[in-house]
């Protein structure tokens, strides 16, 4: 037992300071056990009004006085901090996401210290333009352009990668010159709340981050997002919650950042280094129960090594271990929640409806003892589905993938791109001249050449059609932090 049997208190934190309210709490369940691990504290209108309020004091205070110098400094510092505490974020991870420590360690913790660290500088290293003019009575003029902080950002979190894709949003806002008022999902609240001790540690001033726990209609993301006082939001999460966050921003003309839902593609051509397609593929299907927004839903295998290719992953697929998500040799955690786990069920029992082939899984795990309680799904591999069943067309967001053949070039580009959703893709070749004539093809913002979630942070990252709005992501982050003005001189 890893969470022990008397659940903490997670509290809001306003201003610097931890609330101290005995107002309503919600449960912090572990996926992996059942249990609570902690009792939240849910934010009211009152509490998200102070959050932005100190916000925007901080915003005018000394957070706002900084040079870019030492607001790099001091981003370094709280880089410093998560590595400092590093096995206090990984306990708070695990037992609020249920994932393998694996992932956890390699990936989720270090990229949280990895943000702050890629955005610290940034800014310093991107110029503003420069025009010279004639003025109509023929006297000189020059243009210059400024950036400033866009103000007060809300950052909406989703549960799935907690802590990486909060200080993906709250590292580069800070670094622009922002302040901050986090919502952490209701799910995964433990790291937000561990971030703003770092950040206290860290000299950070007090306001400069914020965060509110709760749900989102009639809770704090709807507070958050409607309140007047939000200069921008920040999203990762469903599209239909992009949405409505959308609605609320429309009032007021709030700037929005959406990365959402996607039904990524992945084309694997029979000239690739099928071994390596593999190993790569049973990460991009099944890494976090998969629970990745970048995960690979629908795979498209040229017909001369479908079968092969199908026979290959569904071994891969049943040396997923389940188990202990603190035991290094576990390599599948729990869905994050009994209600996901009916969505997920709900969609496996379509499959079997609609006629797939069932190639493995197709179920739930039936685990014993203090996991007997968790939330465990058989990783899922189908074929024989048409594009058009709602396997092919709607996010499911398990450890389940179909699969389907292909008998040529444009017709796996049409039937990858035949979706609503456009945020990542994946493609396997050896044919250099094909990988560019297709990824430049494919409707996503992010396609991997035989390759999967390979990031640099310097790049542009979010999704096309009903995946998302805009970009962040190196220079591209500070389009959306920042205010771009320009400054007109006369001679």
């Amino acid at each position: 037992m890893h969470g022990g049997n008397n659940p903490g208190r997670i509290r809001n934190v306003l201003g610097g300071a931890q609330s101290e309210s005995d107002r309503h709490f919600f449960e912090d369940i572990n996926p992996a056990t059942g249990e609570v691990v902690a009792l939240v504290e849910e934010a009211t209108r009152e509490d998200v009004d102070r959050a932005v309020t100190a916000a925007r004091a901080a915003l005018k205070g000394p957070w706002g006085k900084l040079t870019q110098d030492e607001r790099a400094r001091a981003l370094n510092r709280i880089a410093d901090g998560i590595e400092v505490r590093f096995d206090d974020f990984l306990k708070a991870e695990i037992l609020d996401t249920g994932k393998p420590v694996t992932m956890a360690s390699h990936l989720d913790i270090p990229r949280g210290a990895a943000n702050f660290r890629a955005f610290a500088e940034l800014p310093k290293h991107h110029s503003g333009e420069f025009f010279q003019m004639k003025a109509p009575d023929g006297g000189d003029a020059f243009n210059y352009s400024l950036r400033s902080p866009r103000g007060v950002i809300a950052v909406i979190c989703p549960w799935n990668l907690p802590l990486l894709l909060m200080t993906w949003k709250v590292a580069p806002a800070l670094a622009c010159g922002n302040t901050v008022v986090v919502k952490p999902s209701e799910e995964t609240p433990a790291t937000a709340t561990l971030l703003a001790e770092v950040m206290r540690d860290a000299g950070i001033p007090d306001g400069v981050y914020n965060v509110v726990n709760g749900y989102g209609p009639g809770s704090a993301g709807q507070f958050l997002t409607e309140h007047p006082g939000v200069d921008g939001i920040t999203f990762t999460g469903e599209t239909r919650t992009g949405e409505a966050i959308m609605a609320a921003a429309a009032k007021g003309v709030r700037p929005v950042s959406f990365e959402l839902g996607g039904k990524n593609a992945g084309l694997v051509f029979a000239d690739c280094d099928l071994d390596k397609a593999l190993d790569q593929t049973v990460r991009a299907v099944f890494m976090n129960a998969g629970q990745v927004c970048l995960q690979t839903e629908r795979l498209f295998v040229e017909r001369p090594i479908f079968e092969r290719f199908v026979e290959g992953l569904a071994a891969r697929a049943r040396q997923q271990k389940p188990g202990d998500p603190f035991d290094k040799t576990t390599s599948l955690g729990p869905l994050i929640s009994d209600e996901h786990l009916k969505k997920v069920t709900g969609y496996y029992g379509k499959a079997q409806a609609a006629g797939a082939e069932v190639v493995i899984g197709g179920g739930t795990i039936r685990m014993t003892d203090e996991f007997a309680g968790g939330h465990w799904i058989e990783p899922t591999i189908w074929t024989g589905l048409s594009d058009e069943s709602e396997i092919m067309r709607e996010e499911i967001f398990g450890p389940c993938v179909h699969i389907s053949p292909f008998d040529g070039e444009d017709e796996a580009i049409a039937r990858a791109n035949a979706s609503e959703y456009g945020l990542a893709s994946m493609l396997w070749t050896q044919d250099l001249s094909r990988a560019h004539r297709v990824a430049a093809q494919l409707e996503t913002g992010i396609t991997w050449v035989n390759s999967w979630f390979l990031r640099d942070l310097r790049t542009p990252f979010g999704g096309m059609k009903h995946s998302g709005i805009g970009r962040e992501g190196g220079v591209h982050g500070l389009e959306f932090y920042t205010e771009l003005r320009n400054v007109c001189v006369k001679i």
